[in-house]
């Protein structure tokens, strides 16, 4: 891919129309466009690290607020959080920039939207970085059905997740401590041992944050961690948590798409500790088949799940040789 290093300009924050009504997003460089799409619960606050990285290797980094956080918009209808609406968000975003097509980078449900940006809008999204959450295609019983059946007598967080306002009634008394042993149990160095109990379930008739560790992991300081909170007291969890809520409905709506491959060149990044790389290492072995256009699949030896906060310069060192590699 062609792009001048040089160093880069400050971030900028702009929003730009939508489906939705509204993107905000944060830019950063000049080049090649970079759309770097967050997961749960962050924001485009996630890649603080990566954008002046990619912006200072030649690209034009670009890290949005998905539909539902920050300062995006919010529709009250939860089916507006469906995958299918999430894609055209991003479309829409590359348009606004005044581009044709854009490489779209996602981390934890960010890489399940831009799996699908990727397959739906493949005249747009010519290349695909997935960080944390492998690319399963569409495909087997319906997604809810799945996760009821897990845990066995405790719940799934997923499924937990599924009914308005259950979840919002743990979280939104004290976002911030919440917030807090969520990124906690996640990360390599706080997560529980792995004889303790696994905080991806609860009991039934429990909470989740029962689980969660007391410590504070290395790459979550008070500035990060006040970022966060404000931004989800402010807005409430309603928005990001609707995203769990249309999964069943994206089985339904991707029905053309079973079982189909994501063509472009792509990137696999995952934690060596993290349950969504060790879980669905299925997914990662079936690459060959899902991925033709795999470049490389990289497991970062005791990283947990929030992957480019935890080990940025490894992540952005990995992020910008792929690009500088990619075909312009």
């Amino acid at each position: 891919m062609s792009r001048q290093p040089h160093s880069a300009p400050d971030p900028t924050h702009r929003l730009v129309p939508s489906p939705a009504g509204r993107i905000h997003l944060v830019e950063q460089g000049t080049g090649p466009l970079v759309l770097l799409v967050h997961g749960f619960p962050e924001s485009w606050y996630s890649w603080r690290h990566q954008l002046p990285a990619l912006a200072a290797a030649g690209y034009r980094a670009v890290a949005v607020d998905v539909r539902g956080y920050g300062r995006s918009s919010r529709p009250g209808d939860v089916a507006a959080y469906r995958m299918l609406e999430l894609v055209e968000d991003n479309v829409s975003v590359v348009h606004a920039l005044g581009e044709r097509s854009a490489v779209v980078v996602g981390h934890d449900w960010g890489a399940t939207i831009a799996a699908n940006s990727a397959l739906v809008r493949p005249d747009v999204f010519r290349a695909v970085g997935l960080l944390s959450v492998p690319y399963s295609p569409r495909g087997g019983p319906r997604p809810s059905e799945v996760f009821a059946g897990m845990g066995g007598d405790e719940e799934f967080y997923v499924s937990r997740f599924q009914e308005p306002g259950r979840a919002e009634t743990e979280i939104e008394p004290d976002v911030r401590g919440w917030l807090a042993g969520f990124y906690a149990a996640l990360s390599a160095d706080t997560m529980p041992a792995p004889d303790a109990p696994d905080p991806h379930f609860a009991t039934r008739g429990g909470t989740l944050r029962e689980r969660f560790p007391a410590g504070r992991p290395s790459w979550l300081g008070e500035v990060e961690l006040d970022f966060y909170a404000g931004e989800f007291e402010r807005t409430g969890l309603s928005g990001a948590l609707n995203r769990y809520r249309n999964m069943d409905r994206d089985w339904e709506d991707l029905a053309d798409f079973d079982g189909a491959p994501v063509s472009q060149p792509s990137l696999f990044l995952g934690g060596s500790l993290d349950a969504s790389t060790t879980w669905l290492a299925d997914a990662i072995a079936a690459y060959p088949t899902t991925l033709p256009g795999l470049a490389a699949s990289h497991i970062l030896d005791g990283c947990g799940h929030w992957i480019q906060q935890e080990r940025p310069d490894e992540v952005n060192s990995i992020l910008t040789d792929w690009l500088d590699a990619l075909p312009g």
